[in-house]
């Protein structure tokens, strides 16, 4: 069976070939009505596109990637479902890379396949390797570290803030010892919940503590091992309320408390970050800061077609989250520590 062409899709669409060209593009000289007849008569001939042929011609694959180190959890499905969305949205194809090869990342940045980068875990690119990537005029949003140059932008979150107000919540309880569950340093999301913390505990003239500054890596399993072990150093004198890196961490947190006879949050109180969906449904319910991830995704799709049509330059974006008191928090009825319960 011959296969469609581009000439057969206009005749059946009853356009001209450069408005075919131009709506599967996704240009803006075309209509929304106009498009949607064009795309109607290429599935109805099941036409594909020659992407070899439009690549030569525009000097653009349409194909975009996104570069991680893992795409496991509740945020990366959320944030890619966006993307993706968005993608298809603006006439182009989402590509996923998982890797922790920074040789492997940056083949794949350096090779001319796609037209422009999502990096997650970017911290990975030190200083010389961005400014390659300026150098070369390839494309990038950061999407977990604040950059900008005249082709590279970033959308992240405003961790900061979000972790100086979850410590400011539990300051307001009462709390005057406060523990915070870290993960790995270059974690850029982390690093800037952890600034806030600490910015709020100089802010209300309480001490910062080492020893209760425990790593978790966002992990459930890890946390709780952490929180263990630091009950069994300590004699079980542990802070009155916790601030963990993110909601994963703070399950961990919880389930290794009521293990060690806590109730929480009458003896210790316990709040996260990300709002996952677990976070409303667990038991108690986690008061958590909520990030608007698929506004995230949507952004960082929208900036990179921006640059890529040069209609803007490089920029940083930062979105806010939004405070969400659960049942896993509330009013410290102990002093500066809280003493183990049973034994």
């Amino acid at each position: 069976m011959k296969k469609a062409t581009i000439k057969d899709v206009a005749r059946e669409a009853g356009v001209a070939l450069s408005t075919v060209s131009n709506a599967m593009n996704g240009s803006s000289l075309v209509t929304e009505e106009t498009r949607e007849k064009v795309m109607e008569a290429a599935k109805k001939l099941n036409y594909v596109p020659n992407m070899n042929g439009r690549f030569l011609k525009s000097g653009r694959s349409r194909q975009l990637c996104f570069i991680t180190s893992s795409i496991s959890g509740e945020y990366f499905y959320r944030l890619t479902d966006s993307m993706n969305a968005e993608c298809e949205k603006n006439g182009y194809c989402l590509n996923i890379v998982v890797t922790r090869d920074k040789n492997t990342m940056m083949n794949n940045v350096l090779g001319g396949r796609f037209d422009g980068f999502f990096l997650f875990e970017g911290e990975r690119i030190a200083e010389e390797e961005l400014e390659r990537l300026e150098k070369e005029h390839i494309v990038a949003i950061m999407l977990d570290r604040k950059y900008v140059r005249k082709t590279i932008g970033s959308v992240v979150f405003d961790s900061f803030q979000a972790g100086y107000e979850i410590t400011k919540h539990l300051i307001n309880l009462g709390h005057k010892r406060i523990g915070f569950l870290d993960s790995a340093s270059d974690i850029y999301d982390c690093a800037e919940r952890k600034r806030g913390y600490q910015e709020a505990l100089q802010e209300h003239g309480l001490a910062f503590l080492e020893k209760d500054i425990l790593q978790g890596f966002f992990d459930e399993n890890i946390s709780y091992s952490a929180v263990i072990a630091q009950a069994h150093l300590y004699y079980r004198d542990l802070p009155t309320a916790y601030v963990a890196g993110n909601d994963k961490s703070a399950i961990g947190c919880v389930k290794a408390l009521q293990f060690l006879g806590f109730r929480v949050p009458e003896d210790i109180s316990v709040a996260g970050f990300d709002d996952i969906e677990l976070s409303r449904y667990f038991t108690p319910a986690l008061t958590t800061v909520r990030n608007p991830i698929e506004e995230q995704g949507r952004a960082a799709v929208e900036l990179m077609v921006e640059i890529l049509d040069k209609k803007a330059e490089g920029r940083s974006r930062e979105l806010k989250g939004i405070l969400v008191p659960r049942n896993s928090t509330g009013i410290c009825m102990r002093g500066s520590g809280a003493a183990y319960r049973n034994g």
